[in-house]
């Protein structure tokens, strides 16, 4: 079965809602292919190995986090972006991203699809987050921070890196990618842990002053599922054939 690119964008932005976030990136169809698409290929990044496996499947379509055009990006087209762009241009091969409406959503987001893998309980937003995606959440029974770092890697398939605290683990904030910035709102709302992407040097020392976990899993890692699931609900309403493609990336 095939859908229309138009149909396909049109499913997307009605679920999505990207009109209501201010993000870094269009959301949406940023690169046109042809008009029909009966395979559709998932993943992280638009990176090369991405879209090169995409070509060997024969996508019609590739839907991403992480798309082109960010905020103070370069506007030529050389280089890397030059043989992207050829990439996709010569296969006739659509573009669709969603970045920030894809963290936010609350079943098919990045966020709500890590927490259910963990066993987490959604009990509300990040408060502070801005704009408000991230999440935070209950363990069904207090558990130490080792125990919990090992569902994190048995989950993710990658050890994470923890900053112990000593408390035991019921309440537990996270939002995903580079998103470690957030660590003091989830301190200050006494949460046990918070869980992010990635790590930089502030972060650490606010997670041991303030005495909680934090655990940096890993950033496309704890971006696989939003896409992924998001384009399992795609292909349910249109029919098209979907293939998830992990790129591994060790950031």
């Amino acid at each position: 079965m095939h859908a229309s690119i138009d149909q396909i964008v049109a499913l997307l932005d009605a679920e999505l809602q990207p009109g209501s976030f201010r993000d870094y990136c269009p959301n949406g169809l940023q690169v046109q292919g042809r008009s029909r698409v009966q395979t559709l290929v998932t993943g992280v990044t638009a990176s090369q190995a991405l879209l090169d496996r995409a070509v060997a499947l024969g996508a019609d379509a590739v839907l991403v986090h992480h798309g082109y055009f960010w905020n103070g990006e370069s506007p030529v087209v050389t280089g890397m972006k030059y043989r992207r762009l050829r990439t996709l241009l010569v296969n006739d091969i659509n573009l669709l991203a969603y970045h920030l409406p894809l963290d936010a959503h609350p079943a098919l987001g990045n966020n709500a699809c890590l927490a259910k893998l963990l066993g987490l309980e959604v009990t509300g937003p990040l408060p502070g987050a801005e704009p408000a995606i991230g999440l935070v959440g209950r363990l069904l029974a207090p558990m130490p921070g080792g125990e919990f770092c090992r569902r994190i890697a048995k989950v993710l398939a990658r050890e994470p890196l923890h900053v112990p605290a000593a408390r035991p683990i019921t309440s537990v904030a996270l939002c995903t990618g580079a998103a470690q910035g957030y660590i003091d709102q989830a301190a200050a709302i006494g949460v046990d842990a918070y869980l992010s992407g990635e790590v930089s040097e502030p972060t650490v020392h606010s997670a041991r002053e303030n005495g909680i976990h934090f655990y940096a899993a890993g950033h496309p890692a704890t971006e696989r599922y939003g896409v992924r699931a998001l384009g399992d609900w795609l292909a349910a309403r249109t029919g098209v054939s979907h293939h998830f493609v992990d790129i591994p990336n060790p950031a």
